[in-house]
This record gives C-alpha cells, structure tokens and sequence, in this order.
C-alpha cells in the first residue's frame, strides 16, 4: 500500500513540473534581464531622462554627474545602441542631456539634438508632423519635440527628445537582451562611452543661496495632487519627484525646467492609459514650444530663455572665463597692421545687447558675425575706422573702441550704453648689428617685433640713380662718390616712416670702436663734411645718403659703415629738421631707446 502511494506521490510531482516549466523559464528571462515583464502592468517600459536625472525601466532614479556620452539602451544581439551626451549649462557643476544618437549597426547613425533638429549620417535633415522614414527609422515633429519610431528585435521602440527631456518607450518588448542606463540606472560609470576622461571633470562651483529647497520640494510635490493623483496608482510619482527635488535644489528654475519634470509625468501617464486634465493650467506651466525657434547654437551655447524670449546663451564653462574678468570678448589680435576684436554672441545676447548696432570710433565701421561660431568681430587696419595712433620712446600705438549708437532718435532705450576700448602696441625694433665687406654690398635682415614682421635691406650703389650695385668686382677708389640705400619691406608706409638716426665709419667691424668719423648725425648730414648729403630720411618706408669715399689714416684700408634706424608714427613730423652748417636736434619723442644698427665695410 505504502509503495503505490510513493508512486502516485512522485507521479503527481512530475506532472505538477512540467506544467511549472514554462513559468520557470520566464522567471529566469526576467531573472536574467532584471527587466523584462517588470516595467509596468503591461509589460511595455518606460525610461525618462530630465536635465542630469535618469528613471529607468525599474524606475529607478539616478543622476549622471559630468559631460560625458552614456549608453540608454544597447541590444546585445542586433548591436543598436542609444547613446545620450551630457553637457552642462548655466552651472558647471550639473549637467543636462544635450543629444541623442540613434546607433545601428547597419545602417546611418540619427541624431536628436536641441532645437528639435534632426541629422542623418551628419546631415541635417527637415522633419515636420508628417511622418517620414530615414533609414527604417520613422521621424516626425511637433511642438514639444522630435519622436523616432523603429523596430530593434522584434521590440517596438519609441524615442522623444525635446532638448531637455528624452522619453524611451517600448511595448511589450520580446527577446530582451538590452543594457543601458534605462535598464539600471545604478551602473552609471560602467556605462560612460567616452573615451576622454576630461569630461569627467568636477567643477567646485558653489551652491545657489538663492535657492530654498523648501519651496522646491512643495512645487515638486504637486504630482501627488489633483490631477496627477488619478494617474499615481498606474506611474509612481516618487521617482519623477525625486528627481525634480535633486536638481532643482541646486539648479536654478529657468528655462521651464520645473515644468519638464511634471511634462515628463504626465507624458508617462499617457503611455499608461491615463489622460490628465488640464494638468499644464494646475501646474502652472505654459504649452511647450521650441525655445530657440529657428536659431541654430553652436557647440558652446545652449537654447535658453533670456529675458522671457528664447536664444542662444553660453555653456558656463566656456562662459567662465569672461565672466571672472567681467570681458565680453577678446583678447585683441594684432597682425600685419591690422587690429581685431571678436565679442562673444551668446554673452551680448544675455545682455540684450543688439550687435548690429555697435560700431567702432567710425560709426560705419560695424561688426561682423561669424554664422557658426555666432563671434562679432570688429576691425582696423592701421588708422583707419577712427583709429587714434599714439608714440612714446620706444612704442607706437593704435587705439580704437566699440560703442553703441547715440543717434537713436527714440524716447527710450533699453540697450545698455557700451565702450569697450581695445589697442595694439608695437615695439619700436631692435636690430643686431650686421658686418659685411664690399665683397658683400648687400645686408638683408628679418626683424619681427611682436605684429611687425618685414624686412631692411643695406645697398651701396656708384651711380645716383641707384641702379648700379657695388659688386665684388667693383673697384671703389678714393674720393669716389657711393650711394647707400635703406629700403624697408613689410611696413605700412601709410603709418609709419623710417628714419636714418646716425651713420659713422670705423675701421673695424665694432661699432663701438675707434677711430669713428660721423657721416649722419641726428638724422642730418654731418655739417663738417660737404661731400655727405642725406635724402628722404623720414619720408617713407626707405631713404637714402651718398659721400665720397676716405680711408682711415694710418689703418689697413678697411671702412665699415654703421647706420641706426628708427621707426617713427607717420602722424608726426618725422622729416629731421635739418640746415647745412647748423645741426639741430629733433624733438626726442622721435628718439629710439633701443636703436636699430646696420653696418657695411670696404677695403681699398
């Protein structure tokens, strides 16, 4: 009797396995997934991402801390992947959801970026409310966000972006062999994509005193109220309150964030079956439409609301630097005697500053906006634009400023008044001294002096048209007349002359050494030698002079000639006042603390 019983007892057992089997199996799918048959009632999931805070398929809430590219969601089988970049804002230190980049593995990459625009293998493409297919991806707009609708799987997927908030839907989702942040918000360093760790940088930025987390956490918990309490048996408010408290605790309350968070509810209800009444007029929140309109920032700005109206503002990071030093732009760029200013956009923007309506000391001298980088820049060559040329001992300088127009003839003004003055200072150059024999009549020498980049070139010459150059074959004989030329290449001879300071001869390549007989002295032809006459000293870019030719009394037959240059600011007098017989001194502003040698020899 005992025996039969076991029998039909194992007997019973087997029958009651087999019929638990395929409970089993499911059990371990969603064992293994940790997802899989536990998003919500339905089965379908749902995966919210808000500013810096991720609720997941499990609706779990964590925040992502840096600037950096994550994976939401990753299919292990067919290899797609969604990845969302992280960048920061009007803080530092928290981060928003910037893009999102629809990955497969077999086809073109789509990107959901701010702005509601939409690229395709990096093109940019026009999507409307009509639906259109790029790549088996369907893609439409309207005026809360962009939504891309495709198959990975078997699973039918769903992906909102609005600029700040990404919404990823899948119904009844089969065969689930995904990862991500969606999938566990708690693996989030595991699951970081970049490969600089630059973007992992915490900024110490301090907290907001403004800020009263008090208040906060009163206007998050309105998704426990009327309406949104018929919704809170189907969605579970806590998460999305959670994450409304963290960031707006340290996050200032601009750009509609507050109302993102009680959007994303509500969105999440909707998927659920709830339909929330008049939840935007309960809440307080306006009807969402594209902040930037139209306007296409660049990678250092964000879409933001400045003064009630949306725009183009600066990343914090990039922003920081001029804010510390209350710049608006720059550093001023001087080149080849040109001088530009660039003024950041997105700064002039924050200040409701209208840049065409900014001009240099000349009013028709306006900036110029660079389309990508959204930079104005603002010009002068030389002393042109109203630009103001000043000179000390060893300098010359070019200044100008930006300014707002005074000629409005409205009653009022809401434009801040501006002057921002900017200049350009050169060094008047140094010249080493350079030495050579008549076998080498010609010196060239390459001086750069901060912008001034050019060339003086030292010929002599046996004729006064100053056609035929002295060779190594030429025989100079004495009391034979040579003309020597300084000629200048590279400087603006609109603003600058060069002046013949001194010439001497000595007869060895020191100039410092003696003898020492003076040809030009003050710029002037040495009144005790007739044969010496200067010509167009301080008039140009170049001049020159002419003497009869000597030698050394008791030396070997050697003469090096040693000239001093200077440069001199075109707006003065820069012509030496000079008389045969009667030498006299030019105004010392013209003088040079560093000056500039040439040297040439002969022998005979």
């Amino acid at each position: 009797m005992s025996i039969i019983f076991v029998f039909q007892l194992l007997s019973l057992i087997g029958t009651f396995s087999k019929m638990l089997r395929p409970f089993l199996y499911l059990c371990a799918i969603s064992a293994l997934s940790g997802v899989y048959g536990n998003c919500d009632g339905s089965g379908s999931c749902l995966c919210t991402v808000t500013g810096p805070t991720v609720i997941d398929f499990k609706r779990q809430m964590n925040s992502v801390s840096d600037r950096c590219e994550y994976s939401l969601l990753h299919d292990q089988s067919t290899g797609f992947s969604l990845k969302a970049n992280f960048l920061e804002r009007r803080r530092r230190d928290v981060s928003f959801v910037d893009s999102l980049t629809l990955d497969f593995s077999d086809s073109e990459d789509i990107q959901l970026l701010q702005g509601h625009r939409v690229t395709v293998a990096g093109s940019p493409v026009t999507v409307n409310s009509s639906v259109q297919t790029f790549s088996g991806v369907d893609l439409s707009k309207d005026q809360t966000g962009v939504t891309a609708s495709f198959s990975v799987n078997g699973s039918s997927v769903s992906v909102f972006f609005d600029g700040t908030t990404a919404q990823i839907y899948m119904a009844d989702p089969v065969n689930f062999t995904y990862d991500g942040l969606c999938v566990d918000s708690n693996n989030v360093s595991s699951l970081r994509l970049s490969s600089d760790t630059s973007c992992q940088f915490k900024y110490p930025d301090p907290a907001d005193n403004t800020i009263n987390c008090s208040a906060v956490a009163q206007q998050c918990d309105v998704l426990k109220s009327a309406p949104f309490s018929s919704c809170n048996s189907k969605v579970d408010p806590q998460p999305y309150i959670n994450a409304c408290n963290e960031t707006l605790c340290k996050y200032p309350d601009v750009d509609g964030l507050r109302c993102q968070f009680i959007q994303a509810y509500a969105k999440a209800c909707e998927k659920s079956q709830v339909n929330l009444q008049s939840w935007m007029t309960e809440a307080q929140c306006l009807q969402p439409k594209p902040v930037c309109g139209d306007r296409i920032c660049n990678s250092h700005e964000f879409c933001g609301e400045i003064n009630y109206n949306g725009g183009c503002r600066c990343r914090e990071i990039f922003a920081f630097v001029y804010r510390q030093s209350n710049l608006l732009g720059g550093p001023t760029v001087c080149k080849d005697n040109n001088a530009s200013l660039s003024l950041v956009g997105c700064l002039l923007n924050e200040k409701s500053i209208d840049y065409t309506l900014l001009h240099l000391n000349d009013k028709n001298c306006t900036g110029v906006m660079d389309p990508d980088s959204h930079m104005v820049t603002f010009g002068f060559n030389g002393d042109s634009c109203g630009t103001k040329v000043t000179e000390t001992s060893n300098q010359i300088i070019y200044k100008n400023g930006i300014m707002t127009s005074n000629g409005s003839s409205e009653v009022i003004t809401r434009q801040d008044e501006i002057y921002i003055e900017f200049s350009c200072i050169n060094k008047k150059p140094e010249m080493q001294t350079v030495v050579f024999r008549i076998q080498g009549s010609t010196v060239v020498q390459y001086i750069k002096s901060e912008v001034w980049n050019y060339s003086v070139t030292m010929k002599a010459f046996t004729d006064g048209s100053r056609t035929q150059v002295l060779t190594p074959d030429s025989e100079v004989k004495l009391n034979q007349r040579i003309w020597v030329e300084l000629e200048t290449d590279g400087l603006n001879g609109d603003l600058v002359s060069v002046v013949t300071d001194s010439c001497w001869a000595t007869d060895n390549q020191m100039s410092n050494s003696t003898p020492k007989y003076d040809l030009i002295m003050d710029g002037c032809a040495n009144p005790d030698d007739q044969t010496v006459y200067v010509g167009g000293n301080g008039e140009g870019t170049s001049n020159y002079f002419s003497f009869n030719m000597f030698r050394f009394s008791r030396s070997t037959g050697e003469v090096y000639l040693h000239c001093k240059l200077q440069l001199c600011a075109k707006k003065n007098n820069c012509v030496p006042a000079c008389s045969r017989g009667v030498r006299r001194r030019r105004s010392a502003k013209y003088r040079d603390e560093a000056p500039a040698f040439l040297s040439m020899g002969w022998s005979h």
